[in-house]
């Protein structure tokens, strides 16, 4: 797999877990540090979004599909990170400790860059944590009909929160949830090492898969086994009422 690229893919968002007066220039420092660590100073600031931004709410709102979360009363970050390179999320871990800044990850966001490597004759990919279930699928259909992917049928959730939060879909009772068919990652520690199943170990690796985005890391990436799908598919639908027997006809479902 190419070395990861990000733009707009995944957000870093930040909160102060205690009062901050922005006074005394906190904002500097943030950006200070991160010109220092990123080695890449040109460019690092304008991947940064604080409330003072036009385009800050644009960034904002730009990835959010729950309507609780855009409600005036809903708490906002202070600071926007959209990383492009692996060095701008490291160099963000490192000076968000240093100022006392908690990290929410948001994955999801739209850009042509999003990069899904599919094997065909391994059945196996990587794809980046801010791909969409819907480009994941479309780049696997890409390659063959007879792959796919055990996910679910929103084609705009965002992959990182997905497999990080076990994923149920249509395909899980046959080859079970997404997070049982990812065989490896690439995760940033808070330490900001890069990892993978080897190097973090399976008690970390098996934990991620599941506990929900951002617990344990930042996930640059993961590794898929896809699974065998007939090339045709034949979908119907049955409706039943309580008076035609419906709960019983869920019943025997549940043995095929």
């Amino acid at each position: 797999m190419k070395s990861p690229h990000f733009s707009m893919l995944m957000q870093l968002l930040f909160a102060a877990p205690f009062s901050l007066s922005w006074a005394t220039s906190p904002y500097d420092d943030f950006i200070r540090c991160l010109s220092l660590r990123s080695n890449d100073s040109p460019s690092i600031s304008r991947l940064i979004y604080t409330r003072n931004n036009s385009t800050y709410s644009s960034v904002l709102e730009s990835t959010k599909r729950n309507r609780r979360f855009s409600t005036p009363d809903t708490p906002k970050p202070l600071v926007i990170v959209t990383p492009l390179r692996t060095s701008h999320i490291q160099a963000t871990i490192y000076c968000s400790r240093k100022r006392g800044l908690q990290i929410r990850t948001r994955s999801g966001g739209h850009d042509f860059e999003v990069d899904v490597d599919v094997d065909v004759e391994n059945r196996v990919a990587w794809v980046q944590s801010g791909a969409t279930l819907g480009e994941l699928y479309f780049r696997i259909a890409e390659k063959g009909r007879t792959l796919a992917f055990p996910a679910g049928t929103c084609h705009t959730v965002g992959i990182g929160g997905y497999f990080s939060g076990g994923g149920f879909g249509l395909l899980f009772r046959k080859y079970g949830l997404a997070a049982d068919n990812t065989i490896n990652a690439q995760l940033i520690d808070v330490n900001g090492r890069i990892l993978d199943r080897k190097s973090m170990g399976e008690d970390l690796f098996w934990a991620m898969r599941g506990s929900g985005g951002g617990s344990f890391g930042i996930v640059l990436a993961w590794k898929l086994n896809l699974v065998p799908v007939p090339a045709t598919v034949t979908v119907f639908t049955v409706s039943k009422t309580l008076e035609q027997d419906a709960i019983k006809l869920a019943r025997r479902w549940q043995y095929v």
